[in-house]
């Protein structure tokens, strides 16, 4: 019996470096999974070599999901591993970064949900009006409210 099949990988190369993934998952290991809904446990291996230093790093991580196999074969699910991090990268970082979100110093109750949504809010609305540097963006309409107004089109 092969608990995990052969491998699913990817080569990416681009902003000066070289990354690799690897894949396989299985089914064969659930009994042994005490968390609900698991269909199937997985184990990435990412290797990123920097071109102008050769510079290495190795990363293995596991994980489980609750996606059979039928929804979701091994390069699907490598897809939406990686799309987990454009969220992050895309959404998470700029609030971190703009906001000091780590830090906020709200946490109870509905706080922290409702000023996760105004932030979510603001960042969409500034994206879709093309603006790239959203830390830059809040930064020069902080202290001047009627700016932010010209920005948005209302006068």
């Amino acid at each position: 019996m092969m608990i995990f099949p052969p491998e699913v990988k990817t080569l990416d190369k681009g902003h000066g470096r070289i990354e690799i993934r690897k894949l396989r998952s299985s089914d064969k290991l659930n009994s042994y999974v005490k968390f609900p809904h698991v269909e199937r446990v997985f184990r990435i291996e990412r290797t990123r070599i920097i071109k102008k230093t050769g510079e290495r790093s190795d990363v293995c991580e596991y994980g489980v999901t609750s996606l059979t196999e039928k929804q979701a074969d091994d390069m699907t699910l490598m897809g939406i591993i990686r799309g987990h991090w454009t969220i992050e990268n895309k959404l998470h970082y700029v609030r971190d970064m703009a906001y000091d979100e780590d830090r906020s110093q709200v946490r109870t109750g509905n706080g922290p949900r409702v000023m996760a949504i105004i932030r979510n809010l603001v960042i969409s609305i500034l994206r879709m009006l093309g603006i790239t540097n959203i830390t830059q963006c809040l930064r020069e309409n902080a202290l001047n409210h009627s700016r932010i107004f010209e920005v948005l089109g209302i006068k």
